[in-house]
């Protein structure tokens, strides 16, 4: 589906271009001394260009309008293995407005055993495209503000897709580790007025055991899958409540023209929605992430920025 460009004085279709090659052939070596340099009111679409490389590193977007691409996801991964504190252990954290990654691998190598995080997104407006995000145990912290993800591999065991962001993910691939009853996701939209939860649009879900489609880190948990494949790893039942059955009333776990062995709709849990194409149909655009307003194609021409050329 094609993106808008955003509606405001910026020229999305140039950028400013810093170059990361660990071989010393680009304007940095690192990431963040990629991210770094950008100063702090930024307003330019910058672009930076990762070449293929494992950077260990730990990377914190903090200025907007960033891009950080590299060519290939397979081939350009930053990796890190912190954990513990979900908001500090992430290998790459975005806290800035309109963020974009493409092409990229974000890892956290920790393993199971405690909170891992491989991307936290506690920013407005954050868009991510071909790229994988793996980890074991709350692999994205989808925290807050409004996301999309397309194209997209995401991997984890427990809770790995979680947070309280209005998120659209589409045709993305959901890979369970869990060989239990471990959660794909955990929203945490804690009353009714919150315009959040995450929606699951041409999806696709496959496991190496078993696992269920949510469970609720808040009251009123959101999540919405609609025409995705889902494999035998989807428990009959679905859904988990935590151990609290009080949510029941106030979850919004809805399914719509779900299809796999794991769709099944005979052993799902009482208390979630088989929706109509009319109760879904809010969830089925980017409209529900304002995203016509905010998603920006991909530049088609590259300048230098001042601040590097002043450097030299």
């Amino acid at each position: 589906m094609a993106t808008s460009a955003a509606t405001n004085s910026t020229d999305w279709s140039t950028a400013l271009l810093i170059k990361v090659d660990q071989s010393g052939n680009g304007d940095f070596k690192k990431i963040q001394d990629a991210i770094d340099v950008v100063p702090s009111n930024n307003s330019d679409n910058v672009f930076i260009w990762i070449k293929p490389g494992i950077y260990r590193e730990k990377v914190v977007v903090d200025k907007p309008y960033i891009t950080l691409s590299g060519s290939k996801a397979s081939t350009t991964i930053i990796t890190g293995s912190g954990y513990g504190n979900i908001f500090d252990s992430a290998t790459l954290s975005i806290l800035a407005t309109d963020f974009v990654a493409r092409s990229l691998t974000i890892e956290n190598t920790f393993g199971a055993g405690n909170k891992a995080v491989a991307l936290r997104v506690s920013a407005d407006k954050a868009a991510f495209y071909g790229c994988r995000i793996l980890s074991y145990q709350d692999t994205l912290l989808d925290d807050t503000g409004r996301h999309y993800y397309n194209n997209s591999y995401i991997q984890g065991a427990t809770d790995f897709i979680c947070g309280n962001a209005a998120s659209l993910f589409e045709k993305c691939h959901l890979h369970s580790l869990s060989e239990g009853t471990g959660a794909i996701t955990a929203q945490r939209r804690e009353s009714p007025s919150e315009n959040t939860g995450f929606t699951f649009l041409g999806c696709k879900i496959t496991g190496v055991g078993t696992c269920v489609l949510g469970r609720p880190w808040g009251d009123y948990s959101r999540v919405v899958f609609a025409m995705t494949y889902m494999s035998s790893s989807v428990l009959p039942q679905g859904w988990d409540d935590w151990g609290r059955s009080s949510t029941h009333s106030s979850v919004y776990y809805g399914e719509n023209k779900c299809y796999g062995p794991g769709a099944a709709s005979s052993g799902r849990v009482k208390w979630s929605r088989r929706l109509s194409d009319e109760e879904v149909k809010p969830y089925l655009t980017k409209d529900m992430i304002g995203g016509r307003d905010w998603l920006r194609p991909i530049p088609n021409s590259f300048r230098r920025p001042s601040y590097l050329i002043s450097n030299k």
